[in-house]
């Protein structure tokens, strides 16, 4: 087992300048993926972080946050439920549309996904601008759900995501100002 904190784990972190649109920089995690030995203890570090707060489920958000979130279920014993774009669940759904900061995007989950009651942690890669992170909220309280947490490996605390997020428990790993 490896000792990780977060100087170590901004280290597997690769930035990319101008993608996916001139002007941002993209943070690129598969480094951290791919380190197996790394990328265990970013997760169980962030389970830990959660470890005294009842989930019911852990929600993750398309598409890296099915890397972090599922596994982050798994290390708290709990299931795991995915937010989706458009067109990618087969069954009745719910959706909810908002803004990044180079476009507008929608979400979409399985309506009977998430019980009425249920706690509820969201989980993705990294924080940014928070709008993913707002409109994952929104889903799971429509369908009655109790966000009791948002975790990220990251956070890029000079776009202010977290200020979206205010009223939940939100917590990361590596923070990046």
């Amino acid at each position: 087992m490896v000792e990780v904190g977060p100087e170590v784990l901004r280290s597997y972190i690769r930035d990319i300048p101008d993608y996916p649109v001139k002007g941002v920089i993209f943070r690129d995690l598969t480094p951290l993926f791919k380190e197996k030995d790394v990328f265990r203890e970013a997760i169980r570090d962030l389970a830990e972080m959660f470890s005294g707060v009842h989930v019911d489920i852990v929600v993750g958000i398309e598409a890296r946050g099915f890397i972090v979130g599922a596994p982050v279920a798994l290390e708290l014993g709990t299931g795991f439920v995915p937010v989706r774009k458009p067109g990618k669940l087969p069954w009745r759904k719910r959706s909810v549309s908002y803004q990044l900061e180079y476009g507008a995007e929608a979400l979409e989950v399985h309506e009977d996904a998430i019980s009425n009651g249920q706690d509820v942690l969201i989980v993705d890669d990294l924080l940014a601008t928070g709008g993913t992170a707002r409109a994952t909220i929104g889903l799971v309280e429509q369908l009655g759900g109790v966000v009791r947490g948002v975790g990220f490996i990251v956070e890029l605390a000079y776009l202010h995501g977290r200020e979206k997020l205010k009223g939940y428990r939100v917590e990361a790993l590596v923070r990046i100002d």
